[in-house]
């Protein structure tokens, strides 16, 4: 197992569903003891209202979550000890900075239920199955304390 980093950023394509939970969830175990932040690496207007939703229903408050991309963190991207990706367009941005700056990328392949189609709680179901993945992700990743279950 890794040693716990400083400092993590979570990247995928908008930051506004899977990059925002994730950063939620590492925040809820961690505290202030690890800095984490999550980014896109395209621009989106605001935060996905089922990814508020299904982290609302495990006491996590992410409706003032504002997408952020690459470009906001200017020079600061070099200082993530860890650089979690999770859809494919993240990772290739991710291993750019690799090449500036010794930063340790990991790659979590997750789901993107934005594609999805159908009734209000088949959304919800898709959501949460991408939350539980990435819970369960982080408490592997990050041994803090344990993660209360939905």
């Amino acid at each position: 197992m890794s040693a716990l980093p400083g400092a993590v950023l979570f990247v995928c394509s908008y930051n506004a569903v899977r990059s925002p939970m994730a950063e939620g969830l590492l925040k809820q175990v961690a505290g202030n003891s690890i800095f984490v932040d999550s980014v896109g690496v395209q621009h989106s207007d605001g935060p996905d209202p089922f990814m508020v939703t299904v982290m609302e229903e495990i006491g996590i408050d992410m409706s003032r979550h504002r997408p952020k991309t690459f470009d906001d963190l200017e020079d600061e991207a070099e200082s993530y000890d860890l650089v979690i990706t999770l859809s494919p367009q993240a990772q290739h941005r991710a291993i750019e900075l690799t090449r500036y700056a010794a930063i340790e990328v990991e790659f979590w392949m997750t789901m993107d239920p934005t594609g999805l189609e159908g009734s209000r709680e088949v959304m919800l179901d898709a959501y949460r199955q991408v939350r539980e993945h990435l819970r369960l992700r982080i408490a592997e990743r990050f041994p803090l304390r344990p993660m209360a279950s939905a």
